[in-house]
């Protein structure tokens, strides 16, 4: 009985810990510090967004790819170092990740009303939520108190970002890794609904595969030759290409889905299903996303005296 009791002490002990770690993220927790922080960044973004309505999209990826590499640390924005190497140049940010100078302005903007108070980790958080919810996307409370990381990987980008070229198994197991289900997966690559890819994550797809519509597939041809360059763009949604709703959805039900890894999720698999009730249901879809994307936001955050609070997004202080 001894051994049960302190089985159950211990369990006990770790959800407190667990509880309590994840209770040092709150939507206010810059109350006082720096109570204008939100409103400062949604109006950075906004007129980020009317300069360049491309530009909420890049701020959503860049938040994606910083959470799943170490937790939502903000090392995705370090440059690299004589210490280290950062994940700027890894294989799946290479020439395509985008949106720092965007980032830049808005630390700039926070510093000048909270000096050393709120970190570039949470400024991301903030932006991309922004991003989403002025091109037509729903909105979420974005928990807070999240500290910078000192240092990046180079390998962890490479090894732990999805790619375009992914199966859905590699999918579920890669986002299972960071906590995520196969639902969450699924809703969070709705984020595809805006934004533009790069012909070379797109072209074995286009020349290749056969679960693509024929139509769709000569089109995406004109702009993206079967050799050379792999820099020209195509919206990953050709409908609606800078507003956020479920035509995504639509999409993959009529085999246009731009990458492989968006049109293995309506391929007579797991994700079926999932996929038809996004595309005829957006209040479900927005809520799912919403919901999905705190979750993300939670992952591996550095929280109390770990980290720091970067005065410069790109170098450690």
């Amino acid at each position: 009985m001894a051994s049960h009791g302190n089985f159950w002490v211990a369990s006990f002990v770790f959800v407190l810990v667990f509880a309590f770690a994840n209770a040092q993220l709150s939507p206010t927790f810059y109350a006082s510090t720096c109570p204008n922080v939100q409103t400062i960044v949604r109006n950075a973004m906004r007129t980020a967004i009317n300069n360049e309505l491309r530009i909420g999209a890049s701020i959503l990826r860049l938040f994606f790819h910083d959470c799943f590499v170490n937790g939502c640390d903000g090392s995705i924005l370090l440059d690299d170092t004589a210490t280290f190497t950062g994940e700027k140049t890894a294989n799946p940010n290479r020439n395509s990740i985008r949106g720092f100078e965007v980032i830049d302005t808005i630390k700039t903007q926070v510093e000048a009303a909270c000096n050393a108070t709120v970190s570039c980790a949470d400024i991301l958080a903030l932006a991309a939520k922004d991003g989403v919810g002025l091109l037509g996307g729903p909105t979420w409370t974005v928990p807070l108190g999240r500290r910078d990381a000192r240092t990046a990987s180079l390998s962890s980008a490479n090894a732990q970002i999805p790619s375009p070229f992914s199966s859905l198994a590699t999918l579920i197991t890669m986002f299972s890794a960071k906590g995520l289900n196969a639902r969450e997966m699924t809703v969070l690559s709705g984020g595809h609904t805006f934004g533009f890819a790069q012909c070379s994550t797109f072209r074995a797809r286009i020349y290749n595969e056969t679960n693509i519509n024929p139509t769709f597939a000569a089109n995406r041809r004109g702009t993206c030759p079967a050799s050379g360059s792999g820099t020209n763009l195509a919206p990953l949604d050709v409908q609606t290409p800078n507003r956020f709703d479920n035509n995504y959805y639509t999409n993959l039900l009529t085999q246009r889905g731009l990458l492989h890894s968006d049109q293995v999720l309506f391929n007579n698999g797991s994700q079926d299903s999932l996929v038809r009730l996004y595309s005829n249901n957006l209040a479900t879809f927005r809520s799912d996303f919403a919901a999905a994307m705190v979750k993300m936001g939670n992952i591996s955050p550095l929280t109390g005296s770990n980290g720091e609070i970067r005065r410069n997004c790109r170098v450690p202080n």
